[in-house]
């Protein structure tokens, strides 16, 4: 049978693993209850260890496990990807697709906690990348477009001529 630790040692594993990350306040998970506002919390029960976000009083989400490492692995996917979204839109590039930097900060943090845990992040970010790659153009194609539709032209006409400019991406 799997030994359970108590939420003051989960608690205080996640508070020594953000604090290697930088990470603190609000995009840490509560502990025992949630708070409103779509903030994680962690639970422990006879059935093992839940992640659970709620969302305006209805679970949104919830992983359960029996496995501290997995847990501690969505913990931390879900608080690097914060990190990696504040960090990308101070240093956002004009013209690029904002996962490029966001992705690349996001495996970055969770390597430096967990070598696995980043090469997982990286497999989960080559997936959405099949289905939807990088669009370096979608920024600058937006744009056209708008500046077209000011200009007169109905939103498919401006839409279908941007794209002309700035093709899609293939995927």
């Amino acid at each position: 049978m799997n030994t359970k630790i108590t939420l003051n040692q989960i608690k205080a594993e996640v508070d020594k693993l953000a604090s290697q990350i930088g990470a603190s306040g609000y995009i840490l998970p509560t502990y025992g209850h949630s708070e409103d506002g779509a903030r994680p919390h962690i639970d422990v029960d006879s059935r093992g260890y839940h992640y659970v976000v709620v969302e305006r009083g209805e679970e949104f989400q919830r992983i359960t496990t029996n496995d501290l490492d997995t847990l501690l692995y969505n913990i931390f996917e879900h608080v690097t990807f914060d990190l990696a979204c504040k960090y990308e839109l101070e240093r956002r590039v004009v013209g690029q697709d904002f996962r490029r930097l966001m992705f690349q900060r996001q495996v970055e943090l969770l390597s430096m906690l967990s070598p696995r845990w980043g090469e997982t992040e990286s497999q989960e970010h080559e997936k959405i990348l099949q289905q939807n790659p990088y669009d370096d153009n979608a920024s600058l194609r937006a744009a056209l477009t708008k500046t077209l539709r000011e200009q007169g032209l109905l939103s498919d006409d401006a839409w279908r001529r941007a794209c002309g400019q700035y093709p899609l991406p293939k995927t």
